[in-house]
């Protein structure tokens, strides 16, 4: 039941603006979203499941607009500063972005258990997000792989000043975004001259 699914995400985040997640409960969620108890329960598992699945879909969603960010043509210092600036707008937007990029949870954030192994859960395994949300270097790692994918022509051997090359321009725009307010909110102009002056440039 996608909409369902996707219904009960929407409640679960709606209701982590007001309230912190271990107050926040499924009986709630459920009749936001106007489905069951039932249904909530047969969609994740557990309030942990939907923790993971809330993270995960934060977290898809920041991939997705990587994607979006390095598609148009141009540039490495162009499209870099494109998703150097997307990168600083999802994390001052999205708390669970940040805290994926950061890994500063805070108190109010569901912050789900990484699991290992399969776990044993009558709910279908298309329908959990067992492994859980990734650390703040493996969302790194693949945000700096598909940059260099993008910028390479997708074909390995990459060259390994590229890689370089976008792993300084993700760190300058995670500074960004961890930056107190006084500090300017655009890295793009930064993450450009960098990347020009850089030899994979």
């Amino acid at each position: 039941m996608p909409a369902a699914r996707e219904a009960l995400l929407d409640a679960a985040l709606s209701a982590l603006s007001t309230l912190p997640w271990a107050t926040v409960r499924m009986v709630d969620i459920a009749s936001a979203a106007g489905v069951s108890r039932q249904t909530l329960y047969n969609e994740f598992g557990s309030k942990d499941g939907l923790a993971r699945a809330l993270v995960r879909r934060a977290a898809d969603g920041y991939l997705a607009g990587v994607e979006r960010a390095l598609e148009p043509p141009g540039g490495t210092g162009d499209r870099l500063a494109a998703t150097a600036a997307w990168t600083v707008r999802a994390a001052r937007t999205n708390t669970l972005v940040r805290a994926l990029l950061t890994g500063c949870w805070g108190e109010r954030l569901p912050r789900p258990a990484r699991l290992s192994g399969p776990p044993f859960s009558p709910v279908p395994a298309q329908r959990r997000a067992d492994a859980g949300p990734p650390t703040p270097a493996e969302l790194l790692g693949l945000v700096r792989d598909r940059a260099v994918a993008a910028l390479d022509g997708g074909r390995p051997p990459h060259d390994p000043a590229l890689a370089v090359t976008c792993e300084i321009a993700l760190r300058l725009a995670l500074s960004y975004a961890v930056a107190a307010s006084s500090v300017p909110t655009d890295a793009a102009p930064l993450v450009r001259e960098v990347v020009e002056r850089w030899p994979a440039g």
